[in-house]
């Protein structure tokens, strides 16, 4: 439970994260929104990273070897960043329906995928 209960809370983290980082570029289309200028939508991207930050630094407290977890910092670092990607694609693919994917997304994916393997490889 201890490896995969930050993966977890590193999964909901980078969902708010790309809603905070990326949300804001669909506000145009939403009437409420619309008309925010740019320090609003700082403000408003800054308020919901703030539940990012709240995932994010318990999830590592809890990963790092040092604390008593199960991973190195680079390894929680590496897996941060498939995590990271994975939301983003999901994020993407249900936000921005007019992006799309080619075969050399998929490369790269299946290329993050080996760098977890030798990550963890003893």
């Amino acid at each position: 439970m201890r490896s995969y209960l930050p993966l977890l809370l590193w999964t909901v983290s980078n969902s708010f994260m790309a809603l905070a980082w990326y949300g804001h570029l669909k506000f145009a289309s939403l009437p409420k929104l619309a008309h925010l200028g740019l320090w609003a939508t700082v403000f408003l991207s800054w308020g919901i990273a703030l539940f990012e930050y709240l995932f994010m630094i318990p999830a590592n407290k809890m990963a790092y070897q040092e604390n008593g977890g199960p991973y190195s910092l680079v390894q929680m670092r590496l897996l941060q960043e498939v995590i990271s990607l994975s939301v983003f694609v999901v994020f993407t693919v249900l936000v921005f329906k007019k992006e799309s994917f080619h075969y050399n997304h998929l490369a790269a994916a299946i290329c993050l995928m080996g760098s977890i393997y030798f990550m963890f490889r003893n």
